[in-house]
């Protein structure tokens, strides 16, 4: 049996680091996550690749990370609003939360309220190393109202195509296995 690998996860946000976590252990027996919650500047650019590459590329140059790490961005695209919030999900919802995003979307109809969540994890093997990027997406629609306890951010209003159910109100295992950032992650586990 090889050793195990540890990976660093670079983040502030508790949730994603616990899903993380929950999937790597369900997954790959040889890798550890580790946390570090440091808070790196993160640019508003237009494309959710292009914020987690510079995100990336900032931490390599700006902190002295021994160890292979990771960070990752993720973003909702509506797509009757041109993929807003997109790049700027997490600002956008410190200002207006979930609620907001159902007040612009309250003239959407059927098809009107299609949604893409995306994920981009960007993985440095070492300081040295440009990211390599991994992409992962969840096809679904925008719910007419808040549902679930469960998940964080756009989760309790993000419907997951075919379940009828959103992704606050599946259990992270449920989650995990057709999330965007689930997706995107298997990916970088798969690389590893």
């Amino acid at each position: 049996m090889s050793p195990k690998k540890e990976i660093v996860f670079i983040t502030t946000n508790e949730n994603k680091v616990k899903e993380i976590q929950d999937l790597a252990n369900a997954e790959a027996k040889n890798i550890t996550i580790e946390h570090l919650g440091y808070d790196y500047p993160e640019l508003q650019l237009e494309e959710i690749e292009s914020v987690a590459k510079e995100s990336a590329d900032y931490i390599r140059e700006k902190r002295a990370i021994k160890k292979p790490f990771f960070i990752e961005d993720s973003g909702l695209l509506i797509h009757a609003l041109n993929g807003f919030p997109g790049p700027f999900s997490a600002f956008v919802f410190d200002k207006i939360g979930n609620e907001g995003i159902l007040k612009l979307m309250s003239d959407k109809k059927g098809e009107e309220r299609k949604a893409t969540f995306k994920t981009v994890v960007a993985f440095c093997e070492s300081a040295k190393n440009a990211p390599i990027l991994f992409v992962g997406t969840a096809e679904g629609k925008i719910a007419e109202k808040i549902r679930g306890k469960g998940g964080f951010g756009y989760d309790p209003i993000f419907e997951f195509e075919g379940t009828g159910k959103t992704f606050a109100e599946l259990s992270t295992t449920e989650k995990n296995k057709i999330s965007h950032r689930g997706r995107a992650f298997r990916k970088l586990l798969d690389f590893l």
